[in-house]
């Protein structure tokens, strides 16, 4: 799962200090990319019973929430923790593992998972 785009979003929040925007997957959310974006760190909610699950990862800096399925999810930033937007995308982009031809993540340690290469 990769980040397509980010774009603004229409939630108004920016009257708080904290700006929103969207970031447009390419398909739909699955458990795993859910489960991938508790580490990057905050107090995590996954409510996966649910008819339509959802999560929420929140810390003072930063909000993100989006439901199982869609193929965006929402984060809202404190305006002067802007930052906190490109550390997420980078955070989430998989870099290409040279050696086996698999993707590595790295999780919020900066550990590397390593996936393998697709058939």
């Amino acid at each position: 799962m990769k980040i397509r785009d980010r774009a603004p979003s229409r939630e108004r929040c920016a009257e708080s200090g904290w700006y929103a925007c969207d970031f447009l997957l390419d398909g739909p959310m699955d458990e795993a990319f859910i489960r991938r974006i508790r580490g990057f760190g905050g107090s995590f909610l996954f409510l996966s019973s649910l008819r339509r699950p959802f999560f929420k990862l929140e810390s003072e800096r930063y909000v993100l929430k989006g439901c199982l399925g869609d193929p965006f999810f929402r984060m809202a930033a404190d305006g002067a923790h802007m930052e906190e937007l490109d550390r997420l995308e980078a955070y989430l982009a998989p870099e290409q593992d040279l050696c086996s031809g698999g993707t590595v993540y790295r999780d919020g340690e900066n550990n590397e998972k390593r996936h393998a290469p697709e058939a």
